[in-house]
């Protein structure tokens, strides 16, 4: 999918996505970013990218500009897209269904996430982000202990940090069990059309497939009970990414 602008004769509506640079493995190795750059993708909504001014408003990436407002925070992101654009993915659910995929969402990126982001950084140290980034912001590159401590100062806060290791993989193995267990069989979490959550879904668990390498989940997704997780990632890029090999740095030409 090109990345292009959807401009009006008033030069408004246009999507700026600011994010990191491309990664060697994924498009983006910041979950939300994949996040919302997979739902401009699936709501059919044209951007533009700009990896030179990642950090947004609020510190973080990724964010975006749209008719001269910047937003950050990919959730307020994508409900702003979705409000100005008339794009509800959900619109079919029911109140029930819509509640069951905020609930697995929350999970995802409110708990989930946190195991991952110890696993890439305290107990893996950072050592993996050479091999799943080319451009490595500065302060990831030269000053990685001082970013390991700085997220080691999260992870106590947020309260995982309390835990030992093997605590925190089992709390993030039951959290893959049940997306597993509720995914089954279906093409995507709420049935056979991708929703909102489908987004921050794959942001995450793109990331724990592609992106932690080493990881102990790694047999669980090739060969074991989390396999139909593997195959649902797979089907969000080949659908909605095939594109996918281009957008790595460099890209992966087969």
């Amino acid at each position: 999918m090109a990345a292009a602008a959807l401009e009006g004769k008033d030069g408004s509506n246009v999507v700026i996505l600011h994010q990191l640079k491309r990664g060697k493995l994924t498009p983006c190795i910041s979950p939300f970013a994949l996040k919302l750059e997979t739902y401009l993708r699936i709501a059919g909504i044209a951007y533009q990218n700009d990896f030179d001014e990642p950090m947004g408003p609020k510190g973080k990436t990724p964010w975006i500009t749209l008719n001269g407002k910047k937003v950050g925070d990919s959730q307020l992101c994508l409900e702003l897209l979705s409000e100005t654009f008339h794009k509800d993915l959900s619109h079919h659910l029911s109140i029930e269904d819509k509640a069951v995929a905020r609930a697995f969402q929350i999970m995802a990126e409110d708990h989930l996430y946190w195991v991952m982001l110890v696993w890439r950084w305290i107990y893996n140290g950072g050592s993996s982000l050479p091999l799943i980034q080319t451009d490595l912001h500065f302060a990831v590159r030269y000053l990685r202990p001082i970013v390991v401590s700085r997220v080691k100062s999260q992870v106590s806060a947020q309260g995982m940090g309390h835990h030992s290791q093997s605590e925190v993989m089992e709390m993030g193995l039951k959290d893959l069990r049940a997306i597993s267990n509720f995914l089954g069989t279906k093409s995507f979490l709420m049935g056979d059309q991708p929703i909102e959550v489908d987004c921050a879904m794959f942001g995450i668990l793109a990331q724990i497939l592609w992106n932690s390498l080493g990881c102990p989940y790694e047999p669980h997704f090739t060969a074991g009970e989390l396999i139909n997780l593997k195959g649902y990632c797979e089907r969000m890029k080949r659908t909605f990414w095939p594109d996918w090999n281009q957008c790595l740095i460099p890209p992966l030409v087969r």
